[in-house]
């Protein structure tokens, strides 16, 4: 992993709205493929597409999510970003979660970034943004304030 100054970045994250948009708290809890459970981690797409497609693939039940918002996060400049390349690390798309999860709690542990974009396992073309929560430069971040999300029914079995 390096560093890789990328300026002003834009990050979308989708939700639940009924639950704090921009916070790490469900991913502290449960975990997810990047980290493990207890690392407060915020997960979002460098597009909207991408995000969507996140929240997509973990939805199973048929119908269109009705409680689903979204915000843009803005990353400045001045926050150090890290870029990991998919293609240089084996298995860290397996089902298992365990070489991502190792990354990515090494990373968090570190302490060395507030933002890593890695690759989307769903699209494996995008990238997603990991925000370390806890990290000093998370302060500089700045989230929209939540918009709702227009989901075309056609993507789902009952629209």
């Amino acid at each position: 992993m390096a560093f890789q100054p990328e300026g002003n970045l834009t990050a979308y994250r989708l939700a639940d709205e009924r639950y704090p948009i921009f916070d790490g708290g469900g991913a502290m809890l449960l975990g997810g493929r990047w980290n493990s459970p207890g690392r407060r981690v915020i997960y979002a797409a460098l597009t909207f597409a991408g995000a969507m497609l996140e929240v997509l693939v973990h939805t199973n039940t048929g119908r269109v999510p009705t409680h689903h918002a979204y915000i843009e996060i803005s990353i400045p400049a001045t926050v150090p970003v890290e870029r990991l390349d998919g293609s240089t690390i084996p298995d860290w798309d397996a089902p298992g979660y365990g070489v991502s999860r190792a990354i990515g709690d090494a990373w968090y542990d570190s302490g060395r970034s507030a933002v890593l974009v890695v690759p989307s396992v769903v699209s494996q073309v995008d990238c997603n943004v990991l925000i370390h929560q806890e990290h000093p430069d998370f302060l500089q971040l700045q989230a929209s304030e939540p918009r709702p999300v227009r989901w075309d029914r056609r993507l789902f079995r009952d629209g």
